[in-house]
């Protein structure tokens, strides 16, 4: 039976994808002189800013997540928790599920987001970027959340919006739920299950 959830954050229980995607545009032509599409920029969503600069072919990584942070700032105003997100997580911790996150977001980051502190009184368990060596895709960040509550993946279940989320759930051996709010099908993510909505993914965890 599942008592455990790993969430990831940004497309997940964030709607920050306008504001991530955009500012990487942005970054991109100002640096590099590269004119990115959305569909180009949005395969760099849920990565580690860090990584995407070099990714990109710019050598500076320092300096690219630093300039494509102030864009992101600039464009924070786009930022919402997706609906219903909030009244979910609240019955899921009424039903007795421990609930975290496993994210690419840096300590920073998550730390000030006026978006995900609402959220924050439901989360057993963080882990950032720099809780662990390596990141999603690799499993380690959900190992990781699994060994600080002694969870198992019989037990826990993770929900993602990213082939990299669902490529960490499944090295580590656990279900996938697919949050697909904009109800863009599986987009070639073999994932366990799928919503479109916080009914619908209520719906499948209280029924596992």
């Amino acid at each position: 039976m599942v008592r455990n959830i790993i969430f990831d954050i940004d497309g997940t229980l964030i709607d920050s994808e306008r504001t991530g995607v955009e500012s990487l545009m942005i970054t991109a032509k100002e640096l590099m002189g590269l004119d990115m599409t959305y569909a180009d920029a949005y395969k760099s969503f849920g990565i580690p800013s860090s990584k995407v600069g070099p990714m990109l072919g710019y050598g500076n990584p320092e300096h690219f997540g630093k300039v494509w942070e102030q864009h992101f700032i600039e464009l924070s105003h786009y930022i919402k928790a997706f609906p219903g997100v909030e009244e979910m997580m609240e019955q899921l911790h009424l039903a007795g599920f421990r609930m975290g996150c496993v994210t690419s977001r840096d300590r920073f980051e998550f730390d000030h987001d006026i978006h995900l502190k609402p959220l924050l009184k439901y989360f057993d368990v963080e882990i950032c970027a720099e809780d662990t060596a390596r990141h999603k895709p690799d499993p380690e960040p959900a190992l990781e959340f699994m060994r600080r509550l002694d969870a198992t993946p019989e037990d826990t279940i993770f929900i993602g919006d990213t082939l990299h989320d669902y490529q960490c759930a499944s090295g580590a051996g656990l279900k996938f739920i697919l949050a697909d709010w904009r109800d863009r099908g599986f987009q070639g993510i073999p994932a366990d299950f799928r919503a479109c909505d916080a009914s619908g993914m209520l719906e499948i965890l209280l029924n596992r």
